[in-house]
C-alpha cells in the first residue's frame, strides 16, 4: 500500500543554534519518513562548536536545505527608521508600527516572495514554522492565496499585538505551544483557541548519562568544591547578571565557602558579565566556558543547575538538569515554572528578585538532603512526563490534521 507523504517546507529564520534549534533536530531525527517529506529553509547557516554548522546537521539526516541570503539594512530604511523614532517618541505602539512598516519594505515582503516561489515550486502541502509569529510574518505572507497549511510551532513565550493575532487567526491552521503557559498566553491575546495546540518539549530520557565523578575530574574539579552553574546564550533575556548579583551576595555571606560557578554559553553580554563578576568581587569563583557541545556533561558536573530568564517556552535545559539529578532553581516564568514545582522538583525565586535567589542558593548549598528530595522527584517527573517520544508523536499528529483540514483556494 503507498502512502501520500506530506510535503513540508520547514522555515527557520534564526540566526543562532539555541534550544529551539536543538527541539527541531530532535523531531527531524525521529519524524516518521513514509508520512513527511521535509525541506528546510533557512536565512543563516548558523554553526556551534567543533565547526557544526546546520547545514551539515541536517544532511546528515538526510534532509535537503534552502538558504535565503540576508541583505543589510539598507541606509534608508535606518534613516528613515530614526526619523520615525524621534517623531514619534511620545506614543511607543504607534513608533513601534512604524518601524515595523520600514521592516516589511525592506526586509519582510522580499523575504515573503522568495518563500512563496519556493512553495508553489515544490507544491509544499504545509510551511512549518519553528520559531514564534512576530518573527515568522514573511511565513504568513508568503502563504497567502496559496492551498498550504501554516502550522507555527511558538517555542518562545510570544511577542503578540492585535494586527498580529489577526494574522494568525487568518493565516495558521494551528500554533503548537511548547508549554500550557505559552498556549495560555496566545489564548489571552486573541488567537482562536481551536487552533492552538499544546505539544510539551522533551528529551531522550533513555540516552546514556554521564557518571558525575568522572566527569568533575576531567573538569578538574574538587570532590569538595560546590559547583553552581548555568548554560545558555549569552544575552539579556537569560539574565545572568541576577546570578552573578546573587553570588556577589553570597560570598559575603559565606566569604570561606569553597565554590564555583560556571557559566557556558556565548553572546553579546560576555564583557558585561565579565566586569561584573570583577564588581562583584566573584572573578576568581567565576567561569566563562564558551559555546560547548557537551552540555550533558556540564550539567552533570554541577551542584546547582540556575535558570534566571527573563521569558522561556519550555526550556529543554531545565529537563536535563533534571534527568542528570542535578538540582534546579529557576525564575517564576512562564514554561520554567510549568516544570519546576517550588519545593518539590526544584526552587523557584520572582524574576529579578536577587535577594529571593540568594537565599535559594544558600539553602541548596548548606542542605544536602534539600537537594537530595529535589533531585528525586524531577528525575521521576522528566522520566514519566517528558519522554521524546510523546513529543514527536504530538507533532505528527497536528501535522496530519491540518494537511486533512487545509482550506481549498
Amino acid at each position: 500500500m503507498t502512502i501520500n507523504k506530506q510535503k513540508i517546507l520547514l522555515l527557520d529564520n534564526g540566526r543562532e543554534w539555541g534550544g529551539g534549534t536543538n527541539s527541531m533536530l530532535e523531531l527531524l531525527k525521529r519524524i516518521d519518513r513514509q508520512k513527511f517529506d521535509i525541506t528546510c529553509c533557512f536565512y543563516h547557516n548558523y554553526s556551534r562548536g567543533n565547526d557544526e554548522t546546520i547545514e551539515s546537521a541536517l544532511l546528515a539526516l538526510d534532509i535537503p536545505v534552502f538558504f535565503i541570503p540576508q541583505i543589510k539594512q539598507p541606509r534608508w530604511a535606518k534613516v528613515v527608521k530614526e526619523v520615525m523614532r524621534a517623531l514619534l517618541f511620545f506614543n511607543k505602539k504607534l513608533k513601534k508600527r512604524a518601524i515595523d512598516l520600514v521592516d516589511e519594505r525592506w526586509r519582510v515582503i522580499p523575504n515573503a516572495s522568495k518563500i512563496n516561489s519556493l512553495l508553489q515550486l515544490g507544491n509544499y502541502d504545509i510551511l512549518y514554522m519553528n520559531n514564534q509569529p512576530s518573527t515568522n510574518v514573511e511565513g504568513y505572507l508568503a502563504a497567502r492565496g496559496l492551498n498550504v497549511a501554516v502550522v507555527q510551532h511558538c517555542r518562545i513565550d510570544p511577542l503578540l499585538e492585535p494586527r498580529l493575532v489577526s494574522m494568525v487567526n487568518q493565516d495558521c491552521q494551528a500554533v503548537i505551544a511548547v508549554s500550557e503557559g505559552v498556549n495560555a498566553t496566545l489564548r489571552k491575546h486573541g488567537v482562536n483557541a481551536a487552533r492552538c495546540f499544546t505539544v510539551s518539549n522533551a528529551i531522550d530520557i533513555h540516552q546514556p548519562l554521564p557518571d558525575r565523578l568522572d566527569v568533575r575530574q576531567r573538569f578538574k574539579l574538587s570532590p569538595n568544591t560546590f559547583v553552581f552553574g548555568s548554560i545558555g546564550s549569552l544575552i539579556l533575556r537569560k539574565s545572568n547578571h541576577h546570578i552573578l548579583q546573587a553570588l556577589g551576595r553570597f560570598k559575603r555571606a559565606h566569604p570561606d565557602a569553597d565554590w564555583k560557578m560556571i557559566l557556558v554559553g556565548a553572546g553579546p553580554e560576555l564583557q558585561h558579565l565579565l566586569q561584573l563578576a570583577t564588581a562583584e568581587n566573584i572573578q576568581h569563583h567565576v567561569v566563562f566556558t564558551g559555546f560547548q557541545n557537551n552540555a550533558l556533561d556540564y550539567l552533570t558536573a554541577f551542584d546547582t543547575f540556575i535558570l534566571a530568564s527573563r521569558s522561556e517556552g519550555l526550556p529543554r535545559v531545565v529537563l536535563e538538569a533534571m534527568l542528570v539529578n542535578t538540582a534546579v532553581i529557576g525564575s517564576r516564568v512562564v514554561g520554567t515554572a510549568e516544570l519546576i514545582s517550588h519545593d518539590e522538583t526544584g526552587l523557584l525565586f520572582d524574576y529579578g528578585n536577587v535577594v529571593q535567589l540568594t537565599q535559594h542558593l544558600t539553602a541548596l548549598w548548606q542542605d544536602a538532603d534539600l537537594r537530595q528530595r529535589l533531585i528525586n522527584a524531577a528525575g521521576k517527573r522528566v522520566r514519566e512526563q517528558y519522554a521524546i517520544e510523546t513529543y514527536v508523536s504530538g507533532v505528527e499528529t497536528i501535522l496530519q490534521s491540518v494537511v486533512r483540514e487545509k482550506p481549498h483556494v
